[in-house]
């Protein structure tokens, strides 16, 4: 919650007077716990814990690569509290559909008979645990193919050099999703994180388009 992104959509969103709110999940940054105890379940569940018991009113849902695929599954959990997703890099399903698929064969191995694989990093010197059982109670969280049932407005930004999640996933999760409000910016030469000043003036943009958006619609409703 200490990254490029999130700091700068809180300064965006205390300087325009909008409610913002940042964690880290369980086991990540400043929280407590350890990454290696996680699985998604737990993190969707620390999503859906802040969202009930932090915010209040409608909330855009913005996930970055991973948190991509916490916003979808919060989104189903509790879809009369979210007016609309901004999914960065999203990994959805990426236990499944892109982690296991890219292992080694050793790095399998590992993993079914020692309960866990290092991975290396390019962000991080240290490598950093996979195990069995994020890898089996992913399974338990799978939204693809879809429906996913979700109808409200989506907004997909990938950049197309990414390494990580490759830029064709998210076309599969527009495809998924069942909303027909769905948006995809794909960026030429952008990579995973998305965190340059034109990344975030992109990001910024597409959540002010989505609150003022929401806030139209409210009020015609409302007449």
């Amino acid at each position: 919650m200490t990254g490029g992104k999130a700091l700068t959509l809180e300064s965006w969103c205390a300087g325009a007077g909008r409610q913002f709110t940042r964690f880290d999940y369980q086991g990540h940054g400043s929280s407590s716990g350890k990454f290696e105890d996680g699985t998604i379940g737990e993190w969707k569940s620390d999503a859906v814990a802040v969202l009930d018991e932090v915010t209040s009113g409608p909330q855009i849902v913005v996930g970055s690569s991973m948190g991509g695929w916490i916003a979808f599954l919060l989104a189903v959990a509790r879809t009369e509290r979210i007016a609309g997703i901004v999914g960065i890099a999203p990994a959805v399903d990426f236990t499944q559909a892109l982690l296991w698929p890219r292992m080694t064969d050793e790095a399998r191995r590992q993993i079914e008979e020692e309960g866990v694989w290092y991975r290396p990093s390019e962000y991080d010197p240290e490598p950093y645990p996979i195990t069995r059982t994020l890898i089996e109670e992913g399974r338990n969280n799978l939204l693809m193919p879809g429906p996913i049932p979700f109808h409200g407005p989506v907004r997909l930004i990938h950049g197309m050099l990414d390494q990580a999640v490759p830029w064709e996933h998210s076309l599969k999760i527009a495809d998924a999703v069942a909303s027909d409000d769905v948006e995809l910016s794909f960026i030429k030469d952008g990579e995973h994180r998305l965190s340059r000043v034109s990344d975030l003036e992109r990001l910024k943009q597409v959540v002010l388009s989505l609150a003022v958006n929401y806030t139209k619609r409210a009020a015609a409703n409302s007449e």
